[in-house]
Formats: C-alpha cells, sequence, structure tokens
C-alpha cells in the first residue's frame, strides 16, 4: 500500500439550510478547523484548490475570492469542478500535484451556498446537469433520475421500496449524533414507507436536502507529512472514471458503471479488496444510490445489496458500517463540500476519534462520491 501522500487535517462547517453569511466566510469556518486540525499556519500551505459548482455563486471565479481571504496568496489556487463530486477531484487533484513534486502541502476547500438561489432555480441548474440539447429541456431532474435507476433495479433484482426505507431508517438513527447535520431527527420505516411520492418509487425521505456548508482537507507530501503530523492519514488508492452525460448512453441502469471502474482502479491501486474495508462513506444523494452503491464497490453481489440492509450489516457492529455519520440523507447535500465531508468522516474513523459513532478498530476506509447520476465516479480509499 503506498504511503505518498496524506491527510494531515480535516474541517467542516455545519451543514445548515440557510447560511447567513457570505461563501468566503462560510469556507472560512472549514479551513479553521481544518488548519487546527493539522496544526499548521497558512504560510506551510503552499497551493489550494476551491471545488464548487460555479452557477450556485453570484460571485466569478470564487476560487481567487476565497484564497486571499483564506490568507493563502500569493500561493496558486485552482478551481475544481465535477458538479457534486468536486472535492473528491480536488483531492485527486492535489495527490498528483503533490505526487508531481510541484507542491508538498495543498487545502483543498469544498463550498455551496445552495440559498443563493430559490428552490426552483436550483432544480433547473441541476436538471442542466444533464444534456442541455437533448434531456434537460424536457425537464429533467435529479429525483426523477434516480427513480428510473430505482424501478430498474426494482425489476432486475426484485429489491423493494421497503429496502430503501430501510436505509433512511439508519441514515436517521445516526444522523441524530452528527451535530453538523441538516437533518437530526430519527424516522421509523412507517414514516418512511407512508411519506408522499416524489418521484414515483422515491419518496420524500429517500431524498437528501441540499443544503449550505463547506470542507477542507489538508494533504501533504510523505516527508512533510510526517514531519508536521503525529496522526496523518495516507491515500492508499484512487479510482475515478467518467460516464456518459446522456441516459441513452448507458447499457443499464440498475447500477452506476463509473463507480464499478473507478473502484476496481482504487482496490488495484492500494492492493486491496472490498473485504479489507473497514469502514464506508457512499453517496447517498437518494436511498437507491446507497443501495447500488453496495454493489457496485463490490461490498455484495448485484442484486445482494438489499442483504446488508436488513440484515443490518451496514450498521456499527455490522460486517460493512456504511455512512454512520447519517450520510448525505441526514447531514444535507452542499454540492462542492460534500466529498470533503465524507473524507473528514473516514479520517476521523481512522483515527480513533469519531466518538458516538465510531467503528471500533477501523483501519482502512473508503470515500465514493458521485457527481451527477452517475457521471462522475470517485473513490478514494485510505488507511491509518
Amino acid at each position: 500500500m503506498p504511503k505518498d501522500v496524506a491527510i494531515i487535517g480535516v474541517g467542516q462547517s455545519a451543514f445548515v439550510r440557510g447560511y447567513e453569511g457570505s461563501i468566503r466566510e462560510l469556507s472560512f469556518e472549514a479551513y479553521r478547523e481544518a488548519m487546527q486540525d493539522a496544526g499548521i499556519t497558512a504560510d506551510q500551505v503552499d497551493a489550494s484548490i476551491v471545488c464548487s459548482a460555479p452557477e450556485y455563486d453570484k460571485q466569478r471565479s470564487p476560487s481567487g475570492l476565497i484564497a486571499e481571504y483564506l490568507g493563502l496568496n500569493p500561493q496558486p489556487t485552482f478551481a475544481i469542478e465535477s458538479v457534486c463530486s468536486s472535492s473528491t477531484t480536488g483531492i485527486r487533484t492535489a495527490y498528483a500535484l503533490i505526487k508531481s513534486g510541484l507542491h508538498r502541502v495543498v487545502a483543498v476547500v469544498g463550498f455551496q451556498k445552495m440559498s443563493e438561489i430559490s428552490s426552483a432555480d436550483s432544480q433547473e441548474r441541476m436538471g442542466r446537469g444533464a444534456d442541455i440539447m437533448w434531456e434537460s429541456p424536457f425537464g429533467t431532474m435529479m429525483p426523477a433520475y434516480y427513480a428510473m435507476h430505482a424501478r430498474a433495479h426494482f425489476d432486475t433484482y426484485g429489491s423493494t421500496a421497503r429496502d430503501l426505507a430501510l436505509i433512511r431508517v439508519k441514515a436517521a438513527k445516526y444522523g441524530k449524533l452528527n451535530e453538523k447535520a441538516v437533518y437530526r431527527k430519527e424516522i421509523t420505516l412507517e414514516q418512511a414507507l407512508e411519506a408522499e411520492v416524489v418521484a414515483d418509487p422515491l419518496k420524500r425521505f429517500d431524498c437528501c436536502a441540499n443544503a449550505d456548508g463547506s470542507s477542507c482537507i489538508i494533504l501533504a507530501s510523505a516527508a512533510k507529512a510526517r514531519e508536521l503530523s503525529a496522526k496523518p492519514v495516507w491515500i492508499f488508492g484512487l479510482g475515478a472514471a467518467t460516464a456518459s452525460l446522456s441516459m441513452t448512453g448507458r447499457k443499464a441502469y440498475n447500477g452506476l458503471e463509473s463507480v464499478r471502474l473507478a473502484a476496481r482502479q482504487a482496490y488495484e491501486m492500494a492492493s486491496l479488496e472490498p473485504r479489507d474495508i473497514d469502514v464506508a462513506e457512499v453517496h447517498d444523494c437518494f436511498t437507491i444510490a446507497e443501495l447500488m452503491a453496495y454493489e457496485n464497490l463490490g461490498f455484495a453481489e448485484p442484486g445482494k445489496g438489499v442483504e446488508l440492509i436488513r440484515d443490518g450489516e451496514t450498521y456499527i457492529g455490522g460486517r460493512i458500517p456504511i455512512n454512520v455519520d447519517g450520510g448525505l440523507l441526514s447531514k444535507g447535500h452542499p454540492i462542492g463540500a460534500t466529498g470533503g465531508s465524507q473524507v473528514r468522516t473516514i479520517v476521523l474513523q481512522l483515527r480513533g476519534e469519531a466518538g458516538e459513532i465510531q467503528v471500533p478498530g477501523a483501519k482502512t476506509g473508503l470515500v465514493h462520491n458521485v457527481g451527477g447520476v452517475g457521471i462522475y465516479g470517485n473513490v478514494i480509499i485510505m488507511g491509518a
């Protein structure tokens, strides 16, 4: 397992429905926590990467604004966007910059203030994540896309709405314990099943909420990590793949091929297999996304992912605890910050600092972060 690049600091703002400050202030909240966690100062960071989906921001080129506000000038800053997977794409880029020798310590800041625009405008922008010539003009929306995947999974494998509701119940159980989450209430299986339909078969509790939030991950070369940190978490493996933007280019809808490919790359780079992962964060923008992730990441055979949630194997104490911070379903989904939040959770787990949601003895962890409807698939494997 390679130990060339480590994470030495992590931070996250609270995820909220309506942040009252500016995007620079929002970004500072996560940056401050990460820098304190790393125990370093701004002059020790020699590059920054700012990750967001720009159509939500009134500020053009926010990376320059945020780098200035965080005191990271004149070090270079870069902007990264791959919609919902932006900050893990930023981490992949930081890894490459460090591995190349161009930089030694890089701060990856992800943010989104989705309340800058109305819910209707937000939905319209999400729709434009699809092909603007052949799909989005016809009113495509994220819930409908994932509902199509849910229906395909139901029809192919016999999974049910009850299986999806079980995933939401788990998310709510752990989300209640996460002080940075938007939704901190447990819900019953009956409440999940009886909620109003959003896009059949997906109901209200099958869908995550938009949110405002930020995350920050500090990466360092092996030499700098050993010099600066007593608790580095190493990046063992990285995988990334891109699928057809148009749904007509997909061969099947009961899984995400970009995730399968990214996972294969990450496992190979890390010299690990799915059975070696102790804890995982997966991109559960919708409950069906988590179910597909079980199978796409190799934690279950195709069609067998339902057995994991039915048998409680994705809870703490189970075979593969997944989203024990409540996931996107409880935390909310501030697009540019989401992947960094997932990475923060796994880093805390691997350092044994996750408190009430600690997975005992966790030594290896995985993050699965998806952009759009599986257009971009990122997988990161880490170890202490």
